[in-house]
């Protein structure tokens, strides 16, 4: 690191410790014993104004509703700006800059830049070595399958349904959808006339009924709501821009209703936490209205509506219900969180960049150990002679803590400077402000980003030989 100190001692220095707490006993009292179940929800593409529970006006999520009435809503929780970015951090508990997926890249689409799962150690296998058994089930879209068949498994699921990401030179794979094009461990294939979405819940509900006496991590990356625009099973004749987005909406809603409700039906509601998010802000193509504020999608954009999610978390008995929080967490959080809810320990040797916020979901700290958050991450990223690599040397970034927010440019600056509690909706920017109190935030802020190095990582994977359907290497 530029500062020559470990990530461990310099968020010290700014007030987040990092210390693993060992809950222990006392989670154990609290889940009579047991190790909860966890199952982690994460939408595509969707933002807070499109969640009546966060104050949209222009739809009814019941059944997300009912999560968050009946456990404790967050409103300072970060993921990436984009799609790659966010699922690689929360697998991995590191940020895009240390990682090397500090932009968008479909693997499948394009080839080359394969997770690889003897670079990166993912909470499916640090929860697996834990004695969970772990299923995935939606949207992957980080490994070709083609090339890779045992991906999943090497990742540390023991079971999957995966739509596969379009495979370039294999037209079905397109469909996520209707006539979905799914892998699970007896390969890829066309579901002809089935809903995709149907496909991933049912298989997890399945799922569950066969290991209920284990204890499981359910990883759901729904596909829905990202575009394609289509039709639901409920609203076949649906029609036009928003009332088809509206429609996919209220039909994410009823899954993560009919999951939960197979839970009840399990008898393993009281030991299963359930983590709803989203893996960033809606398209930008669709505006909504929030608490009577226009909001347009911010899907790749630094603004709070492409980073702050909506984040839930429920678990009756075992997480306070009816509750909010304004505790800062962001995806880097997850692996840590969800390593110490199962009972096990973070690698001494893995050098991760989240903090458990195990805690603050038990009730038992009102407070994340976290002083500040941060997102990065977004658009396409670039081939060069040495393969994948980010846009630039140094990805854009924003890094805010409990009121103030700074965005950082491609060279290191920063360029712009928010109040969040006066001005939520980034309107005003301070950074040429005299006052103390901003001179003291853009201090604070400067010494986070002199910490981390003045060059992003590179994605790392092993030597592959391109494959028939991928495209050569551009030379830049």
């Amino acid at each position: 690191m530029d500062s020559g100190i470990s990530r461990r001692q310099f968020l010290k220095t700014v007030g987040a410790g990092v210390a693993l707490t060992t809950m222990g006993g006392a989670l154990q009292a609290r889940s009579r014993g047991r190790r909860p179940n966890i199952l982690f929800i994460m939408v595509d593409d969707l933002g807070k104004e499109w969640i009546s529970s966060y104050g949209a006006e222009e739809i009814e999520t019941p059944h997300i509703d009912a999560l968050a009435k009946g456990g404790l809503r967050f409103n300072c929780a970060y993921s990436m700006p984009q799609c790659t970015p966010s699922r690689v951090t929360l697998l991995t508990g590191q940020y895009p800059w240390r990682t090397g997926w500090v932009n968008h890249w479909d693997v499948p689409r394009w080839g080359i830049g394969y997770f690889d799962p003897k670079r990166y150690t993912t909470v499916a296998s640090l929860l697996k070595n834990a004695g969970y058994t772990t299923a995935a089930a939606g949207k992957w879209q980080i490994n070709d399958f083609r090339v890779m068949p045992d991906a999943m498994r090497q990742h540390g699921f023991d079971d999957w349904c995966l739509w596969t990401g379009y495979e370039t030179g294999n037209p079905p794979s397109g469909e996520r959808y209707w006539d979905a094009y799914v892998n699970t461990p007896k390969g890829s294939r066309t579901h002809q006339g089935k809903f995709g979405p149907d496909l991933y819940a049912e298989f997890l509900m399945d799922f569950a009924e066969r290991n209920k006496d284990k204890p499981m991590f359910l990883y759901w990356p729904m596909c829905l709501t990202h575009g394609p625009l289509v039709h639901t099973p409920d609203e076949p004749d649906v029609k036009g821009k928003y009332p088809t987005h509206k429609a996919m909406i209220r039909y994410t809603d009823k899954l993560v209703g009919r999951v939960v409700a197979k839970l009840d039906d399990l008898g393993i509601r009281e030991n299963t936490i359930v983590i709803f998010t989203t893996d960033n802000g809606s398209g930008g193509g669709f505006t909504a209205t929030r608490n009577g504020h226009r909001v347009k999608g911010g899907k790749g954009k630094k603004w709070e509506a492409g980073v702050c999610e909506p984040f839930i978390v429920n678990c009756p008995g075992l997480v306070p219900a009816g509750a909010e929080t304004d505790a800062l967490t962001d995806f880097t959080d997850l692996l840590p969180t969800f390593v110490e809810l199962a009972g096990g320990r973070v690698p001494e040797d893995l050098d991760i960049d989240g903090v458990s916020i195990a805690p603050v979901l038990l009730g038992m700290e009102t407070e994340s150990k976290r002083d500040w958050i941060m997102a990065l991450g977004h658009g396409a990223a670039k081939r060069d002679e040495k393969g994948v690599r980010g846009q630039y040397d140094y990805a854009s970034r924003v890094i805010r803590d409990q009121r103030f927010k700074v965005w950082v440019d491609t060279n290191r600056a920063i360029t712009e400077l928010y109040d969040l509690k006066t001005d939520p909706w980034e309107q005003t920017n301070l950074i040429a402000s005299a006052d103390p109190k901003h001179l003291a935030a853009k201090k604070k802020f400067q010494k986070i980003v002199d910490w981390m190095p003045a060059r992003d990582a590179r994605p790392q994977y092993g030597p592959r030989a391109s494959q028939p359907w991928e495209r050569p290497f551009e030379k830049k």
